[in-house]
């Protein structure tokens, strides 16, 4: 029994230019607030934002707790809106803007 031959692999070539326009990038804030522990913001983080390392984590709760707000992640809009949501749904303050 033969083995049909393999199928080359099309190369997918992505044009940022293009990605930006059709999915500009969004921003995912996180705002200080004095109701949630250290611990509680780093926890949140890395699982709301599985990218992140718990390191990542420490320093966006940091920026965000000396200087008001951190930029958590840029990301497509749709993908900001579920960051932001997951975040508000542990008792954070979070937004998206544009980036």
């Amino acid at each position: 029994m033969s083995q049909a031959p393999a199928l080359p692999v099309p190369v997918t070539v992505v044009d940022e230019e293009t990605l930006k326009r059709l999915l500009p990038p969004y921003r995912v804030v996180l705002h200080n607030d004095d109701h949630n522990s250290m611990d509680h913001v780093v926890i949140s983080l890395t699982r709301c934002v599985p990218s992140l390392t718990v390191e990542e984590a420490v320093e966006i709760m940091f920026e965000a707790h000396n200087n008001g707000q951190a930029t958590v992640i840029e990301c497509p809009k749709e993908a900001a809106e579920h960051y932001r949501d997951c975040l508000e749904s542990r008792g954070l303050t979070a937004t998206i803007e544009p980036a």
